[in-house]
C-alpha cells in the first residue's frame, strides 16, 4: 500500500506581520499558533476569491487590468461581501477628484484611533494624537 504523506504548504503572508496586526486589537492577549495559521490561511483565501471575481470583471468589460471599479463591481455581485466591506473602499473613479488637504487644514482622527500607516512602517514612526 501507498503511504499518504503529510504536505504543510507555508502561508503566502508573513505570520508574524499578521500576528502584529492581530495583536492591535486590544482585547486578543495571546494568540494560538493553530489560530494565527487560519487566520492568515482565510485571509489568503478570501484575497484570491476578491482577484477572482475582480479579474472575471475587468474580463467581461474587456480590460487586461484589474481597477478598484472592477473591484467595487466584484463586492456588490457577492452578498456578505458586500455587507462589510463596501463601505471601506475607497469611492469610484466616477466621482470627481479632490484635492487633498494639508496637515494644518485636515481634521483630526476621532478619540480612540490612530493611523494605520504608522504601524507598518519600519523605525521610529510619529503617531498622529488627538
Amino acid at each position: 500500500m501507498a503511504e499518504e504523506e503529510e504536505t504543510t504548504t507555508r502561508p503566502e503572508f508573513p505570520i508574524t506581520r499578521v500576528k502584529k496586526i492581530m495583536k492591535v486589537d486590544k482585547d486578543i492577549n495571546k494568540i494560538n499558533s493553530e489560530a494565527l495559521h487560519l487566520v492568515t490561511y482565510s485571509t489568503e483565501l478570501f484575497l484570491r476569491f476578491l482577484a477572482d471575481k475582480s479579474s472575471l470583471v475587468a474580463a467581461e468589460k474587456r480590460r487586461k487590468t484589474v481597477t478598484l471599479d472592477h473591484l467595487r463591481i466584484a463586492v456588490k455581485r457577492h452578498q456578505p461581501t458586500r455587507d462589510f466591506l463596501l463601505d471601506s473602499l475607497p469611492l469610484p473613479s466616477s466621482q470627481p477628484v479632490r484635492v487633498t488637504k494639508t496637515a494644518s487644514e485636515k481634521k483630526p482622527p476621532p478619540a480612540g484611533t490612530r493611523r494605520i500607516d504608522a504601524f507598518f512602517s519600519k523605525g521610529k514612526a510619529k503617531v498622529d494624537s488627538p
